[in-house]
């Protein structure tokens, strides 16, 4: 017998009131046959019903799954336990019977999952069988993300509190915060920040670190319940608006700073209108670095604010063809432009960053997006909760895939970490005696070579006194902006 085994990485939506714990039998099973029955209706993101069922074996590493075509088999390290008849197709009831089946089994030999109560076993069920079907996929229950009412000057977006042993429980995420967009879940556990114990860090040094004045970065490893990982996250502004607008005067002229958040049509909006009313700028930082999107259209609209009737992504979905996104108006603003971005600029982000490099409309600054590039489909449920499935990819404008791939920055900020080696770098460009190489032209590029080359950012509180000197000096130095446009 063939045991199939499938290794992602599970990013979901953790709550400690599932909406799935129903007390009935019934009413369980009727909530696993809805979840198949409209997974079947986006024809399951290019998996199958299989693959996902599959899926459940993430439950327990003594757990193997296998679904052929005409039986669904459950082995626990050696021995079958469990043997059934695969249903026919569209048969949702049987399947969500022997989904329940599944757990249950599970559960009877699994000390660790016989501990945990019906609601954290069903919610970690239906997390898994999203694994199965995109391992970004999420279940998202009503009020699973926090909402703040006030203006949180800059954040990671996680609240929670000290374990005994001293580690850092998440126990809330603000909605679109930097740990909102690295799938932080509620319940992950933070045991080391910046490579050290979580434990041996006073209360004050691990507040400064989450909710600190400063910007910067933090490294987090989290232990969860699909394994352990690392992230990387920028402290950024949270706001209930989409996008904020700094005016900048200078001597001889004046900056405009656009900092977005999300790639929405309140965003756009308030980009336009800031156009329109600064229209006297010699230049315009587009700080993209904590921003993401799922919304073409809005990002569309964004990009075409600055560019034109140009193309600026195409958006390719299983079993269908490409769909090419062209904002339908003029540009607002022809002013020199630097596009700021890092690992969390993400979603159609990375498409208004890749359209502004490939019309030659800016300069990007920074370090590689994060290659995740998709738009999500959302799939209401009766029961109120939802699941997320990012089964649309993006492209750019040229045909160039970003998901998983990313924009690649030409000016390398984590090279660039000293004034010393700012003004070297602005010297050799003058002198045009500089090795930069445009590695978004390639379509074949290793892109794991590239980030090795220009790595995240994982340190340094200075990174937004380093970026805003870079991009003002490039916007106010004509000839060092022609040059790095050339490239």
């Amino acid at each position: 017998m063939k045991i199939s085994h499938l290794i992602f990485s599970l990013v979901f939506a953790l709550t400690v009131n599932c909406a799935y714990a129903a007390t009935d039998v019934d009413d369980t099973v009727k909530t696993f046959a809805e979840i198949y029955q409209k997974l079947d209706s986006v024809q399951w993101g290019g998996k199958n019903i299989g693959i996902v069922i599959e899926s459940l074996e993430h439950l327990s590493p003594n757990a193997h799954l296998a679904a052929t075509d005409d039986r669904i088999i459950l082995v626990w390290r050696d021995s079958i336990v469990g043997n059934f008849q695969k249903p026919a197709a569209g048969d949702w009831e049987n399947y969500g019977k022997i989904t329940k089946s599944l757990i249950d089994k599970m559960r009877d030999r699994d000390d660790s999952l016989a501990a945990l109560s019906n609601e954290e076993i069903y919610e970690r069920a239906v997390a898994a069988l999203m694994q199965g079907i995109d391992e970004s996929g999420k279940y998202i229950q009503k009020q699973t993300l926090s909402q703040k009412p006030n203006r949180i000057l800059t954040s990671l977006g996680i609240d929670g509190w000290r374990e005994q042993t001293g580690d850092f429980r998440v126990s809330s995420v603000i909605k679109g915060s930097p740990a909102d967009m690295a799938g932080i879940q509620i319940s992950d556990l933070i045991d080391k920040i910046n490579g050290r114990d979580v434990a041996a860090m006073a209360d004050g040094e691990l507040e400064s670190v989450l909710h600190g004045l400063n910007s910067g970065t933090a490294k987090l490893h989290l232990l969860t319940p699909s394994g352990n990982r690392n992230v990387v996250l920028r402290r950024a502004t949270i706001v209930l608006a989409d996008a904020d607008i700094i005016y900048r005067p200078m001597q001889d002229t004046a900056l405009l700073e656009i900092i977005v958040h999300e790639m929405t049509d309140n965003a756009a909006n308030i980009v336009n209108e800031a156009l329109l009313k600064y229209n006297n700028v010699s230049g315009i930082i587009l700080d993209l670095r904590a921003a993401g999107g799922v919304d073409a259209r809005a990002a569309t609209k964004m990009a075409g604010l600055f560019m034109g009737a140009k193309p600026v992504m195409r958006v390719s979905q299983t079993a269908g063809e490409d769909m090419e996104f062209v904002p339908g108006g003029n540009a607002i603003t022809d002013a020199n432009l630097v596009v700021l971005m890092s690992n969390m600029t993400r979603g159609t982000a990375e498409a208004v960053a890749s359209a502004i490099y490939e019309n030659g409309r800016g300069v990007l600054v920074g370090t590689p997006t994060a290659g995740s590039a998709r738009i999500a489909t959302r799939i209401d449920l009766s029961n109120g909760a939802a699941l997320e499935l990012l089964n649309k990819s993006i492209k750019s404008g040229s045909g160039i895939s970003l998901d998983s791939r990313g924009v690649f920055p030409i000016v390398c900020l984590s090279n660039i970490r000293s004034s010393k080696q700012q003004n070297a770098f602005f010297v050799n460009v003058i002198n045009n005696d500089f090795n930069i190489q445009d590695f978004n032209k390639d379509a074949k590029v290793n892109v794991d070579a590239v980030r090795r080359g220009c790595p995240v950012i994982t340190s340094g509180d200075d990174e937004d006194m380093m970026s805003a000197a870079i991009a003002t000096r490039i916007l106010t130095d004509k000839t060092v902006y022609n040059r790095l446009i050339a490239e």
